[in-house]
């Protein structure tokens, strides 16, 4: 089995730019579920990175890594892996064993499937001949494939036992492997990048120095931007929403100090569409959706834009001053841990942003200080929101307190008719209606929306009571009372429970600050009025009652 995947990465953003950095890349992978593994994988890789009848790549520029082992995890070295490689004519020079950190995988949980891996490095610099030892912190080396050997299984108890079914799973990125084949050193010089920089008209004179790094990160991220809106993702400021946003707004700061044109956002967003049509026809049927998100956010920031590099420019202060998170004999400038907060929350400068644009000042910024700000200002926000109104609530009118007790009623229907999968990630309440974001894969059949809203109306039919408690976190747990968010609760919880009075039966039973109806009768009749995407992998439901 192989397949191509489309990947989102920011874990090492501060690298986009460089040679071989991407947000956005496609990954190919093949796959064996127990039928071949360490020997047929790594001869096929093999086979297919230098026979010439696939790419061809001459041998002289290969390296490998292999797992060196792990005593405290009590894993062998991979000398099975290194012995195959060197069947196929690799030499020992030009094999290397590497620790946890770069050749293990997995699990993608505290848990489950993990093993160690072998990597294939390609020498980029074409003007020098490759050294006959190979060096992994010599950058010219670089990886273009990854062959993980899925052989054990990680316990609870932090043990890693053999699986008695091994299966691989490769990653090979295209960008790399199209630099790779068209002697290129950056995956920036290929012919998918560019149609991009033409599209921008940038001069000569930014192509030569520095500043290309900014281009290639308008570039990147716009190209991830169009990708994710694609997929349903839009701009917000948490999840998958907030990492849209950044890459955004990370764009939008180079285009600036790049000089773009007003109609670079848009000219690029047609162009990386052009390019991807054929391969991604859902770029196309979605061209209209992708326009208007990425012109609205465009607009939205674009006001706070240019006041916040105005007022960035204030805030570096031209006197050298020791850093607090540095040791005091190191002199250098620095903006302030409160300036670079007040950026972010009066303009929407995510912190890796002030700090490019502090570097290319001589500035550092203060992270440690700035984190600081940001708890304060968490914990300042929570304290307001209690004292003002719980769980996503406009007001507590006799309204809005149906609509909420409505919308415990739906969440459990939702995991009844769906499946446990069901977590709520969101919700807005006002008097008109509910409006409810919940984890699900995929659109709801009329058959599964009738299901929920009889559902809700037969538990509001039978006027079940409700009533709050005060417990112990544990207690509500061994209760198994739902918690949303993701939320940290510490010392006494509130919980609601929805109940049959008769038998005790439990409807729904939920971590809440309230308030609620005291029994179900006079919420009214519930309808789901629309179902749509919210982001990807998240479902919106809106719903009134009458």
């Amino acid at each position: 089995m192989v397949n191509v995947q489309k990947c989102v990465r920011t874990g090492d953003i501060d690298e986009v730019g460089d040679d071989t950095h991407l947000t956005f890349f496609e990954m190919l992978g093949n796959w064996s579920f127990g039928d071949y593994f360490k020997k047929e994988a790594i001869e096929w890789s093999w086979e297919f990175l230098t026979d010439k009848d696939w790419l061809g790549i001459d041998p002289k520029y290969l390296a490998i890594s292999c797992f060196e082992g792990d005593k405290k995890m009590e894993v062998e070295k991979d000398n099975e892996a290194a012995r195959i490689w060197k069947a196929l004519g690799v030499t020992d020079k030009r094999i290397v064993f590497l620790g946890k950190d770069d050749n293990w995988w997995g699990p993608a949980g505290q848990t489950g499937p993990c093993g160690p891996d072998t990597e294939m490095f390609y020498w980029s610099e074409h003007s020098v001949e490759p050294p006959e030892e190979f060096d992994p912190r010599d950058n010219r080396w670089v990886e273009i494939w990854n062959d993980v050997f899925m052989e054990y299984n990680k316990t609870g108890s932090g043990r890693y036992e053999p699986l008695k079914q091994k299966n691989v799973d490769t990653g090979m990125g295209l960008d790399r492997v199209i630099a790779v084949l068209s002697g290129q050193k950056s995956v920036y010089d290929t012919d998918l990048f560019k149609p991009m920089f033409d599209v921008l008209t940038l001069s000569q004179d930014i192509m030569a120095n520095d500043e290309v790094k900014k281009a290639r990160v308008v570039l990147d991220h716009v190209r991830a931007a169009v990708f994710m809106v694609a997929d349903g993702i839009e701009p917000s400021n948490k999840d998958r929403g907030y990492i849209l946003r950044r890459l955004l707004r990370r764009a939008m700061v180079n285009a600036k100090l790049l000089n773009l044109k007003n109609n670079w956002m848009k000219a690029l967003v047609g162009q990386v569409i052009t390019i991807y049509d054929s391969a991604y026809p859902e770029l196309v049927e979605q061209s209209k959706k992708i326009f208007e998100v990425l012109e609205d956010e465009e607009l939205k920031f674009g006001k706070t834009l240019e006041k916040g590099m105005r007022e960035f420019e204030k805030s570096v202060s031209p006197s050298p001053s020791p850093s607090p998170s540095q040791p005091p004999s190191t002199m250098q400038r620095v903006l302030t841990g409160k300036d670079a907060f007040d950026l972010y929350q009066s303009h929407g400068f995510p912190l890796e942003v002030t700090r490019e644009l502090a570097e290319q000042s001589g500035f550092a910024v203060d992270k440690e200080a700035f984190e600081n700000e940001f708890r304060k200002h968490q914990e300042l926000s929570r304290t307001a929101s209690a004292g003002r109104f719980k769980g996503g609530l406009a007001d507590h009118t006799e309204e809005v307190v149906r609509l909420h007790t409505a919308t415990h009623l739906m969440n459990a229907a939702l995991r009844q008719v769906l499946g446990d999968h069901v977590w709520q990630k969101g919700s807005n309440i006002t008097k008109e209606r509910t409006r409810f974001d919940f984890t699900h894969p995929k659109k709801m059949s009329a058959d599964e929306r009738k299901k929920v809203e009889d559902l809700v109306n037969q538990w509001i039919k039978k006027d079940y009571k409700v009533k709050k408690e005060i417990m112990t976190i544990e207690k509500a747990k061994e209760l198994k009372a739902i918690g949303v968010f993701g939320e940290k609760y510490a010392g006494k919880v509130s919980i609601y429970t929805v109940y049959d009075p008769k038998t005790d039966e439990v409807i729904s039973r939920e971590f809440c600050g309230g308030p609620h109806v005291e029994h179900t009768g006079i919420i009214g009749n519930f309808k789901i009025t629309k179902e749509e995407a919210s982001s990807s992998g998240v479902r919106r439901i809106k719903a009134v009652v009458r």
